[in-house]
């Protein structure tokens, strides 16, 4: 029996988050658990005249290259992709695997190699989209496996991804254009700020240079559910100290107690208490990985717990996070790897974020009460 909610979230993805429109060529990617949305997705693409390509991932190809690939096999560019992320005009990314730690025994150092084979494609598409040339999407299909990471039951978490796009309320997509004016009105005030500083009693005391950067409103149109605004910080104007306040996963290895120094845009200091070797190897793995390619403020108050995902970790309302590697070129950023590792700190328990010297943010709540807050229907 087809469960309605996807179809919901399809027109959103479809109609509102990319805007598919008639001949459109659109990519639908996702591994064979999520097919329930998947289809769900593909329909919707066919009632607004789009064409599209689904893509179906063979989730064990990371562990069996890993485990049998050779170093030329573990660089290889797949051309396939790179060709289909060059002419697609629309790619939707469905989240969703049967087990999210199935790469974690792996030498962290195989990893960064499959990491840099993608750098060209992920590059790529930041550029395309850019430019203007590609509407992309990336969302979460509620798996079991995701659930787990939660510590939720799978119903409740089905409950939890629906509710943090906000798709229980009768006019969705009058919520996200709510959103979109609220933070319009923050990146207006964020685009004449020189430096941003953010201090929590934790231990975090981070400057980040942003003059002439670019501030980007997310409200459903990139991620989904979304809720944040980002820059690419100056990429030598970063200086302090980072104490990531939730364990970092990526690759399926889950970093914890990370702190980072910063001194001159680059991390000189580094330490975690868990798999402290395998941040290391995602820092050592280029030049540009030791820099912030993106900062931004979470303001998506219908997500309030950690899941170990960041497409909602990143946009918990109160929070902050940076991503250590590449840097989205439209923000100003130029910093390029092939990292990109979202970390995020905690405001709410006593934070406070200052631009250029002036308090706008204390205990995760903005001070000026037009940018997003906290409300009864943004409450899970």
């Amino acid at each position: 029996m087809e469960d309605p909610r996807f179809y919901r979230l399809a027109k959103v993805l479809v109609e509102y988050s990319t805007e598919v429109r008639q001949g459109d060529l659109v990519r639908i990617a996702g591994s064979w658990v999520t097919r329930p949305l998947m289809a769900a997705v593909y329909r919707a693409v066919l009632e607004a005249g789009g064409h599209p390509i689904p893509e179906v991932t063979f989730e064990d190809a990371g562990w069996l290259l890993l485990e049998h690939g050779t170093e030329e096999q573990l660089r290889f560019e797949d051309p396939v992709q790179l060709y289909t992320i060059e002419r697609v005009d629309v790619s939707i990314g469905l989240l969703g695997s049967e087990n999210t730690k199935v790469l974690s025994p792996y030498d962290p150092r195989k990893q960064a190699l499959l990491t840099q084979a993608a750098k060209r494609r992920l590059s790529r598409l930041m550029e395309r989209a850019s430019q203007g040339q590609l509407r992309w999407v990336v969302t979460q299909f509620p798996c079991p496996a995701a659930a787990q990471d939660a510590y939720m039951s799978l119903s409740a978490y089905e409950r939890f991804v629906f509710r943090a796009g906000m798709l229980h309320l009768e006019d969705p997509v009058s919520f996200w254009r709510q959103l979109s004016q609220q933070q319009e009105r923050m990146v207006e005030f964020l685009s004449e700020v020189k430096e941003m500083r953010f201090v929590t009693p934790q231990g975090t005391d981070l400057r980040l240079g942003v003059e002439g950067r670019r501030w980007i409103s997310c409200s459903g149109k990139l991620n989904f559910p979304d809720g944040e605004v980002f820059t690419g910080p100056i990429e030598d104007a970063t200086e302090g100290t980072a104490v990531v306040s939730f364990p970092a996963v990526y690759q399926g290895r889950e970093v914890d107690g990370i702190r980072l120094v910063f001194r001159g845009g680059r991390v000189v200091d580094a330490s975690a208490t868990r798999e402290e070797a395998f941040l290391f190897s995602m820092l050592d793995q280029d030049e540009g990985a030791r820099v912030v390619g993106e900062m931004a403020l979470g303001t998506n108050y219908g997500i309030t717990q950690y899941t170990r995902n960041t497409l909602f970790d990143e946009k918990i309302g109160g929070t902050f996070h940076i991503a250590l590697g590449a840097a989205y070129p439209e923000s100003g950023g130029k910093n390029v790897s092939g990292l990109h590792w979202d970390l995020v700190v905690d405001l709410r328990q006593g934070g406070e974020v200052y631009a250029d010297g002036r308090l706008i943010l204390r205990d995760g709540r903005f001070v000026d009460p037009s940018w997003p807050q906290p409300t009864d229907e943004s409450a899970v």
